[in-house]
């Protein structure tokens, strides 16, 4: 998601992003370890993914 869509959600919605985010990584993480994951590009999006959303919000609490 493009950080201009991030700025459009709420404060609320843009910490669940956050921490569907983060479970997301975690999950991707644990299927690089057992070996089942396909595609590890899919890791660095979900990490870039989070720190989009973790900006908008600093961005937001500076302001």
């Amino acid at each position: 998601m493009k950080a201009r869509e991030l700025r459009d959600l709420s404060t609320d919605e843009l910490r669940a992003r956050v921490a569907e985010g983060k479970k997301k990584l975690f999950t991707l993480r644990f299927q690089l370890a057992s070996g089942r994951l396909t595609n590890t590009a899919e890791i660095g999006k979900a990490k870039r993914d989070i720190a989009r959303a973790l900006t908008v919000l600093e961005e937001r609490e500076d302001a």
